[in-house]
């Protein structure tokens, strides 16, 4: 939070009092210009997250899931051992997402490639989260290796409503005589500052898969999205994930309509921050030594400042940031530059993840 009070000022007292304010982290969050009015007023920050942990499997087989290379025989020789280190890595990185601006790190995160609630809880359980009282919302889902998403939240912050998981439904025939399976739709509805939250956490099929599916994803997320404004036309929607596209592709800017500028987006329409970020030449992951950005958090209209007014009245839209430390890169070698993944080529790397995590912060005026 931060506090500004102000009466009538000269030039060069605004000058110092914003030098001062420059040496804290709160002042990212000053917006607008310095009014001369005898009156107070405080902005309350708030931060929303997204990370792939990249394949967060316990030690033990899950019945009906194809997670054999990480068990203790299995390809990755997954002990307790590396399972205890890959926990410890997680925490670190999700405790310290939003903290580059905010003491106390994220409202709420959600998560991709996580197996099973055990997984969530062991994480939460890790000092950096369980000091913080870290909860975790989980639904079982169907995915064929038994990777799910989650959504991770600061109770003191963010309090849950309800939960539910969304079938990501094929159309083909044929696929649906494969029986193939993948992660759906994790939804989940809350309170944050006062008002309806809803959080959609995605994890579309990968680039094994043709375009046509990411983009019956972003069909299915929209319809998501519009059944959830139907309901509460007043509901401020983040819908975040590991797209497995970019922001300017057709699963996020045709089939889901996420806009690249705020004012290209229409009444119950989406804007995506991260087009912009992608657009100056970095990403979240990288493939031939190009960067992706596929982890995304899109906003809906409600959330922006149209009209740059500047009153936050409501929760509003900062910033977006993607969230980086030297110790997520290689450092040397061949690969240097690249993210520090868990394993790389059958070795054990004790790293991190293949993606980087991405943040939006949020500011709102306290009465």
């Amino acid at each position: 939070m931060l506090v500004f009070r102000k009466k009538t000022l000269t030039l060069c007292k605004i000058i110092n009092i914003m030098r001062k304010l420059l040496s804290t982290l709160a002042v990212l969050f000053l917006i607008g210009t310095v009014q001369t009015q005898a009156q107070e007023r405080r902005l309350n920050a708030y931060a929303i997250g997204f990370y792939n942990v990249e394949n967060l499997f316990d030690t033990e087989h899950d019945e009906g899931h194809n997670d054999y290379e990480y068990l203790p025989e299995g390809r990755n020789k997954w002990t307790d051992m590396k399972y205890q280190h890959k926990l410890r890595n997680m925490s670190r990185v999700l405790a310290e997402m939003g903290t580059d601006k905010l003491p106390y790190g994220c409202a709420a995160i959600g998560v991709a490639e996580v197996e099973n609630a055990r997984c969530l809880t062991d994480l939460c359980n890790q000092e950096p989260l369980k000091a913080r009282n870290f909860q975790f919302c989980h639904v079982e889902g169907p995915d064929q290796r038994g990777v799910d998403c989650g959504l991770l939240y600061n109770p003191s912050m963010f309090t849950v409503r309800d939960v539910k998981l969304v079938p990501y439904i094929y159309k083909d025939p044929q696929d649906i005589e494969r029986g193939r399976a993948t992660r759906g739709f994790l939804v989940v509805s809350g309170t944050l500052a006062g008002e309806h939250v809803t959080i959609v956490v995605n994890h579309l099929p990968s680039r094994g898969a043709t375009s046509y599916y990411r983009e019956l994803g972003g069909e299915q997320i929209r319809a998501v999205k519009d059944s959830l404004i139907k309901d509460d036309p007043n509901v401020k929607l983040f819908i975040m994930g590991d797209m497995n596209d970019d922001p300017k592709d057709r699963s996020m800017a045709v089939a889901l309509g996420a806009r690249r500028d705020m004012g290209e987006v229409e009444e119950g329409g989406l804007y995506n921050p991260f087009w912009k970020i992608h657009d100056s030449g970095t990403g979240t992951l990288t493939y031939d030594g190009a960067w992706n950005l596929f982890d995304q958090i899109i906003l809906s209209r409600n959330l922006l400042d149209l009209e740059g007014k500047k009153a936050y009245k409501g929760l509003t839209f900062f910033q977006a940031q993607i969230f980086r430390r030297d110790y997520l890169f290689q450092q040397e070698g061949k690969y240097k530059g690249n993210t520090l993944r868990t394993h790389a080529g059958g070795v054990w790397l004790d790293g991190y993840s293949d993606h980087l995590p991405t943040l939006v912060y949020l500011v709102k005026e306290a009465k």
